[in-house]
């Protein structure tokens, strides 16, 4: 079985990729303007949707990506670009207007899947976390450790969420639209930055 400093250098591997604390205010901004049982809602399902695909990669890892002919790098590309366009929707507030359009029918957009659980929460970084692990893993004993470390995290993660409505709160209006639009910034910097190091991964280039 792994031994404990493998396992801690695990979690703090995961916890610092996935990084909850960071995901907290993009959390706020995605779901603004959402009752406190919607945004409780979404915060559960993005983490059982991210705790699924997790398990997935853990034990099926390259070989999905492999079976349907996608590599990581263009995996990365692919979420770099996904992302940015959820940043563009963040910096001019479409995500808004476009709640506001469909008020009438109670149902406000769901970041739960997109960009939550994917790729936000479970980003390139997580899936090749996941599958180096995998590879050190030498039996049950250790797939389970890794799979313990794993919910682990994510119920930070979860918790993170659940501590949003305060920091809401205590920001006000103003103070959300500007985080949102400062975000916004930082996640199309994050998103290019996907984009970069998948095509230099392409081209076997240095990173």
């Amino acid at each position: 079985m792994m031994d404990l400093p493998t396992l801690i250098a695990a979690f703090v591997t995961l916890f610092v990729i996935i990084d909850p604390a960071g995901l907290t205010p993009i959390f706020i901004a995605l779901t603004q303007g959402m009752t406190p049982a919607q945004r409780r809602a979404v915060a559960m399902r993005s983490c059982l949707i991210a705790a699924v695909l997790m398990l997935v990669f853990l034990f099926f890892g390259e070989a999905v990506l492999g079976f349907i002919g996608i590599s990581m790098p263009a995996f990365r590309v692919a979420g770099g670009l996904l992302l940015f366009l959820t940043a563009l929707e963040m910096l001019f507030q479409r995500r808004q207007d476009r709640r506001e359009a469909t008020a009438a029918e109670d149902e406000p957009d769901d970041p739960s899947v997109f960009p939550l659980a994917l790729p936000l929460i479970v980003g390139p970084g997580a899936i090749t976390t996941l599958i180096l692990l995998a590879g050190q893993a030498k039996g049950a004993a250790d797939m389970a450790a890794i799979i313990g470390v794993m919910f682990l995290v994510l119920l930070l993660v979860f918790a993170a969420f659940l501590a949003a409505p305060p920091i809401e709160r205590a920001l006000g209006k103003t103070g959300i639209n500007i985080v949102t639009r400062v975000l916004g910034m930082l996640l199309a910097a994050l998103a290019t930055q996907f984009v970069i190091d998948g095509i230099r991964q392409s081209f076997g280039l240095a990173t």
